[in-house]
């Protein structure tokens, strides 16, 4: 398995040399790890929680910068099914985060608290995917 928790070099400067002016829509698909795995020497290394016992605690600790950088979540649902894809594929958390600008994303990511929240989220994710998409108009038809 290719477990993808971060972004290579490679993909967030892919990433910063698109427009950051537009609205910046985020595709999150998210598995967690049974056990959060912590670094050696972080305070809750040894603490047993859960990987989604991880990840409540990096949303609790990132949603004020989240919100501060003028995020929403557009959409979340449960995940069922794989239609298409690896059959053995599933998702714990799969969601649309909408930013007003690719500016406002890298202002999050950047930012010392959120520095200090994603921690959590290293510790909880097994394997994700942030797609970056721009907003189209919604039709009745695909394409």
């Amino acid at each position: 398995m290719n477990d993808h928790i971060d972004p290579t070099r490679a993909q967030f400067d892919a990433f910063k040399a698109l427009d950051r002016d537009e609205p910046c829509e985020m595709l999150n698909l998210v598995r967690l790890r049974d056990t959060a795995q912590y670094p050696h020497g972080h305070e809750l290394a040894d603490s047993g929680h859960s990987g989604a016992e991880a990840y409540r605690l990096y949303g609790t600790h990132s949603g004020p910068v989240f919100a501060r950088v003028g995020g929403k979540i557009l959409w979340r649902g449960d995940f069922r099914s794989v239609l298409t894809g690896p059959e053995a594929e599933h998702w714990d958390h799969v969601f649309v985060a909408r930013y007003p600008s690719a500016h406002a994303f890298l202002a999050m990511v950047t930012d010392a608290a959120y520095q200090r929240a994603v921690v959590h989220r290293q510790a909880a994710v097994l394997d994700s995917r942030l797609i970056r998409c721009a907003p189209a108009p919604a039709g009745e038809v695909f394409g």
